[in-house]
């Protein structure tokens, strides 16, 4: 073995006899330390082949390697796999670009440290002889060889080594930059819904309750439906905004509600009637899609029967809600489209982020910075539902909207004359369903009939026989539920 100035080990092995094929397998890649591993490369082979594990030749060969010099405090070290068993007899002659300094051999498993059978440096200083006997299957002869600093100048070749405990390290460097990365991603996920995601700010909007008649005549603050109110609200298509509207629809005479007979053990059902010389023309379009969706060519449909092209029809139900508050200049954009694109952008940074963690984590030990990105990127997703944001004409709906709901939470009976009050009521009802005070407005339009009078059903709700307005809170309570739970099993509306 020569090594020369440039820290290039050049080989040339002699194997007796010459005849027979030679395979072996030199070592070219051991532990450095915790991550890192030491590669030494061949090339140059002449007289033989290497395919990168396996060297083959006969009788002789020559090869170069690079990366068996290592620094020291005191010079350079020449360590090289020199031969691997079996052998009978081997000799290693090295020579170098210097005078040796000091030299040591082991033989045996690689982690051995039994000598091998001699070593010896000649009297010029510049060669030294390695020997050693009966090396055995799987067994190695390492010579060490030290040199003057400087000699070659020659340094390790060192590959990072993949461990997780390595691959995410945490220290000031990591742990530093992680929390930056966070404020800053994070704080940009904050600034987008400050500047893209927040309601326009209303100026002057009325605080308090809301009355929802005046005179004595239904109106509600800014002429808002049941549906819209829903999706105004919290911005989806809900199950309840679709039940509230039906129930709506009845309270203003486009169909009616009947309760069918049961016996006790029986499930509760309804069949809805369409009204004839209901003014449709005048629904608005999500109204009409739901009406056109009810009944579907028929006069009467049961609820229990609510399913196939009802359920299909659904779709344009939710779309044309969504339409709906686009044209009322509630919100500038689709909100669920806004939703929709948000999520999608916050995956996409997720995906960024598992695949900048596997790169970084793989060739670096900064792993960690991976999962700021994975973290926003889950941020902006679950953020994505805040993103849609009203106009201030939205705004301004929203906040006489939230008076109502109050006024509807808290409001008296006795300032709306006896003689409106099942109707007037009964118009209140549709909104309870969204507000979630179905029962406090039931029970309200039971007590009344309009004249002081106990009467059996309303305009717009028929019960069985032996059935009265008592049982009117029950009724309602049930139907809601159970429309809700219809109109769930489509799939097309968000459940509560």
């Amino acid at each position: 073995m020569e090594l020369r100035a440039n820290g290039v080990l050049h080989v040339k092995e002699t194997v007796a006899p010459a005849g027979e094929t030679v395979r072996r397998t030199p070592l070219t890649r051991t532990r450095f330390d915790d991550g890192h591993d030491r590669v030494y490369r061949i090339s140059g082979v002449k007289g033989g082949s290497f395919d990168g594990e396996t060297l083959t030749f006969k009788g002789t060969v020559e090869y170069d390697v690079t990366g068996a010099v290592t620094p020291t405090a005191s010079g350079e070290e020449l360590r090289w796999f020199a031969v691997s068993g079996p052998v009978k007899d081997a000799v290693v002659t090295v020579t170098g670009p210097g005078r040796v300094q000091n030299l040591s051999c082991f033989a045996g498993e690689l982690s051995a440290a039994i000598a091998c059978t001699s070593a010896s440096v000649e009297e010029t200083g510049t060669t030294s002889t390695f020997e050693q006997q009966g090396l055995g299957e799987g067994q190695t002869l390492t010579v060490v060889v030290g040199y003057p600093k400087g000699a070659t100048g020659a340094r390790p070749i060192l590959e990072r080594r993949f461990e997780l405990s390595t691959a995410f390290t945490l220290n000031t460097v990591t742990g530093g930059s992680l929390a930056a990365l966070l404020v800053l991603l994070l704080g940009g996920v904050g600034l987008l819904y400050w500047t893209r995601g927040r309601d326009a700010r209303v100026v002057g909007s009325e605080s308090g309750p809301v009355s929802g008649h005046l005179n004595g005549h239904f109106s509600p603050p800014d002429g808002v439906r049941p549906g819209q109110i829903g999706t105004l609200f919290d911005e989806q298509a809900d199950v309840v905004d679709v039940t509230a509207t039906i129930v709506d629809l009845a309270v203003r005479n486009y169909l009616r509600i009947d309760e069918r007979p049961r016996q006790t053990y029986d499930t509760p059902d309804w069949c809805l009637v369409k009204l004839p010389g209901a003014p449709v023309g005048q629904l608005l379009p999500y109204e009409r899609a739901l009406y056109d969706a009810i009944f579907d060519g028929r006069d009467r449909v049961l609820l229990s029967e609510l399913h196939g092209s009802f359920a299909a029809r659904l779709s344009s139900v939710r779309d044309a809600l969504y339409q709906d508050v686009v044209a009322q200049g509630w919100f500038a954009r689709r909100p669920d489209s806004i939703r929709s694109r948000w999520t999608t952008i916050g995956l996409a940074v997720v995906a960024l982020g598992v695949v900048a963690t596997v790169l970084l984590a793989w060739f670096t030990s900064y792993g960690l910075l991976g999962l700021a990105l994975i973290i926003a990127g889950a941020a902006l997703a679950f953020g994505a539902q805040y993103m849609p944001a009203k106009t201030a004409q939205g705004a301004a709906a929203l906040a006489h909207t939230l008076g109502f709901r109050e006024y509807l939470a808290g409001a008296s009976v006795d300032d709306v004359p006896t003689g409106r009050r099942v109707e007037l009521f009964s118009r209140y009802l549709p909104y309870a369903v969204i507000f979630d005070s179905v029962d406090r407005w039931a029970r309200v339009v039971s007590a009344f009939d309009g004249d002081g009078r106990q009467t059996d059903h309303l305009y717009w709700y028929q019960g069985p026989a032996e059935w009265d307005l008592s049982r009117f809170a029950d009724s309602m309570r049930t139907f809601v539920m159970t429309t809700s739970g219809a109109i769930s099993t489509s799939r097309q509306f968000r459940s509560l």
